[in-house]
């Protein structure tokens, strides 16, 4: 069985939103889109090339799609972000959505129905792990019901004080093993969470 992997860039407080650019989500009057660019550098590109390095297919939320859409499509031949582009641009896209249009980018799929149940059916057909980014409402779906196999976070150095969140009041409770962790040169901690099983607790008396 595939692994539903999440790669996020999380704020100290939890945010996920517009991580990207000023106009990339404004709503909910969000007017801080762009927090990771200053943080950019050589270490954060090398851990997408990792990500990346392996068999994948695009597992992402309606918003998000929108987003990559409209960009990776239209990346220069001479950009230093085509290799990404020619990955994005090739791997299916299975993307969850009830809106009735079409879904113009190259090789991508409505998931049908209740949206963890098509996960599930994914995850068992195919040997590509199924990669998401961003798709905050998505994946809080997922995590409630207990689908996310992985946790790829980027967690930076600021406090957004609003935003929209990755993880929810229903999400299931797991426990996660950290896999691997370094802190960038700007503060950036980039981990790897793997499900560990259930929440285990004690007591110190």
């Amino acid at each position: 069985m595939r692994k539903l992997i999440v790669s996020a860039f999380l704020s100290l407080d939890g945010a996920i939103q517009a991580p990207g650019g000023p106009t990339e989500d404004q709503s909910g009057d969000f007017r801080l889109g762009g927090w990771i660019v200053p943080y950019a550098d050589e270490a954060i590109g090398q851990h997408l090339q990792d990500l990346l390095s392996q068999p994948f297919e695009l597992l992402l939320g309606r918003r998000t799609y929108d987003i990559f859409a409209a960009y990776w499509p239209t990346v220069p031949a001479d950009s230093g972000s085509r290799a990404i582009a020619d990955l994005f641009n090739g791997v299916p896209k299975h993307v969850a959505t009830h809106r009735p249009e079409a879904l113009g980018w190259q090789n991508s799929h409505a998931l049908k129905g209740d949206i963890a149940d098509a996960v599930r059916a994914l995850q068992h057909d195919g040997d590509a792990d199924l990669l998401t980014f961003g798709s905050g409402d998505m994946v809080r779906q997922l995590l409630a019901a207990g689908l996310v196999d992985e946790l790829r976070l980027l967690i930076y150095p600021v406090v957004l004080g609003r935003g929209r969140r990755l993880f929810g009041d229903d999400a299931l409770p797991s426990a996660f093993t950290l896999a691997h962790s370094i802190a960038t040169p700007g503060g950036v901690l980039v981990t790897r969470y793997v499900r560990d099983g259930e929440v285990r607790t004690g007591s110190f008396e």
